[in-house]
């Protein structure tokens, strides 16, 4: 049984994790997804988009 979960769901439990804990301040977290907003909008979204699937797709080729 494979279960997949959304990358941005991840990424948003790591970042209410981290506000829980208190290691990064509301304002931080602010900025981080201000800047992900933004750097999707540009040339280098791409890029980004075909780094993140590559790792993806190394991580997945670890259990098999």
């Amino acid at each position: 049984m494979v279960l997949t979960i959304p990358l941005v769901l991840l990424l948003a439990a790591v970042l209410a994790l981290l506000l829980r804990f208190r290691a990064v301040g509301a304002g931080a977290a602010v900025a981080a997804a201000l800047f992900g907003f933004y750097l999707a909008g540009t040339g280098a979204a791409h890029t980004v988009n075909a780094l993140i699937t590559a790792v993806a797709g190394a991580l997945a080729g670890i259990g098999h």
